[in-house]
């Protein structure tokens, strides 16, 4: 399979030149060249398969060109060693909770994946030591550090914007050492992720060391995403949910799966298993205050703006990376992008009255992400079709902020324990692309 940039000016390249490489020469993201159609007989028979064996079928259309066989079924094993489960919270509203992994944060299966992906090309042809760069507003820094910790011939420089990421999240990427080097920059996320495009465009710096990215910009973060969509379908067509039928020729069903939004590396993946033919009816993309995207949907103009610090914090991202891999799947036509996405936009306000009101009516403790996408299911949902949203973290990272919302005291499991009880170790950088290049330019 290759690969090729969205912005249409740099040659397409291989699998593994794609994850080293994170960003094409042009500054574009890199896609598949082709997106392979699932036959209906798995997605009728899905609910009767091991979950294991349906992730293996969809990333053996991704990554099977370039993976031998005995390997990809061994990353997808080691990547899928803990839970995800689907949790009805109401009638008709069910979600899926992608925070059983080892830093309780959905980020934890692209990251894993991408790591074992990473070293198995190291193993394979490298000789020299990659630099993985990633820009973290909460979750993805302690995603992709536990998923590298220890991984021969990888080192991780996690870039978080100071004062903006919650204590317990910052623990879980600034107490591990080893190979992986915390940098607290004075700015925002989007600063955080301009330094790292930056990194990327230097001819000199990249010279100097062989860089990649663990950001959803990176194909091999980015894509196995897809795989908890096939997931909840799967796990709501054994509980009798999903109404098949078949429209023109194609399977289509009353499922409507709405994903919490921040860099839409999620919900791009989500449109990609569409086009793989899993029939999901349509897609709700939840934001928060920084509603770049909405707007887009209602106007068709796009027009970044700077982040705004809300309490769905992994969500604040004024110019989303991944936009510009949405408008390429749909040849840049706005028309054919609404056909398949509707959104939402809620305040911080919104977000802590959802949390107590869902929490107080169903027993369901939502963190401030799936707070988004409970919500606009609520507002959102049609008669005859069935919600999914997608729990994207476990609410105790959000420990203080959930205790005054709910006014209880919420449990912190065991493992994030840990991480809090850890020394900090992080070095403190301006803003600056300079500053930054310098300091790679010592390593």
């Amino acid at each position: 399979m290759k690969y090729y940039s969205t912005n249409k000016k740099a040659p397409s390249v291989s699998l593994r030149e794609a994850i080293i490489k994170g960003l094409a020469p042009d500054g574009g993201l890199y896609m598949p060249e082709k997106i392979k159609l699932l036959v209906d007989d798995f997605f009728e028979n899905m609910d009767k398969m091991f979950l294991p064996e349906i992730v293996l079928t969809v990333a053996n259309a991704f990554f099977g060109e370039d993976v031998n066989a005995e390997s990809l079924e061994k990353i997808i094993y080691d990547t899928l060693s803990f839970k995800i489960p689907t949790v009805k919270v109401e009638n008709h509203i069910y979600s899926l909770e992608l925070f059983h992994g080892p830093t309780l944060a959905f980020k934890d299966v692209g990251a894993r994946f991408m790591a074992r992906l990473l070293e198995y090309f190291i193993h394979q042809e490298s000789d020299k030591d990659i630099n993985v760069l990633v820009a973290t507003s909460g979750d993805t820094g302690s995603a992709v550090a536990n998923g590298f910790l220890g991984v021969k011939g990888v080192h991780v420089y996690v870039l978080y914007p100071k004062g903006k990421v919650s204590k317990i999240q910052e623990s879980q990427f600034t107490t591990l050492g080893q190979n992986i080097t915390a940098m607290e920059i004075n700015g925002t996320f989007d600063d955080c992720q301009a330094l790292v495009k930056s990194a990327f465009m230097d001819q000199e710096l990249n010279e100097h060391m062989q860089l990649t990215s663990a950001n959803s910009i990176n194909v091999a973060r980015f894509l196995p995403q897809a795989f908890y969509y096939f997931l909840g379908y799967a796990r709501l067509k054994k509980k009798g949910l999903i109404q098949l039928n078949k429209q023109d020729g194609k399977l289509t069903s009353n499922l409507v799966v709405c994903v919490p939004s921040g860099n839409f590396g999620n919900i791009t993946a989500g449109l990609i298993s569409k086009r793989m033919g899993l029939p999901i009816k349509r897609f709700i993309a939840a934001n928060n205050a920084n509603d770049v995207f909405y707007k887009y949907l209602k106007t068709g103009k796009y027009t970044p703006k700077p982040s705004k610090q809300t309490l769905a914090n992994a969500m604040d991202v004024g110019d989303p990376s991944n936009f510009a891999r949405i408008i390429d799947l749909y040849e840049h036509s706005h028309e054919a992008i609404i056909q398949d996405v509707s959104g939402a936009s809620y305040t911080d306000g919104q977000i802590r009255e959802t949390i107590k009101d869902c929490y107080q009516r169903n027993g369901y403790l939502l963190d401030p992400h799936g707070s988004c996408g409970y919500r606009a299911l609520k507002e959102g949902l049609k008669p005859g079709e069935t919600g999914l949203f997608l729990e994207t973290a476990a609410p105790a990272k959000f420990k203080e902020k959930m205790d005054a919302i709910i006014g209880e005291d919420t449990d912190i499991p065991e493992r994030l324990a840990k991480f809090i009880q850890g020394k900090k170790q992080s070095i403190p950088m301006e803003k600056d692309f300079q500053v930054f290049k310098d300091f790679l330019m010592k390593r």
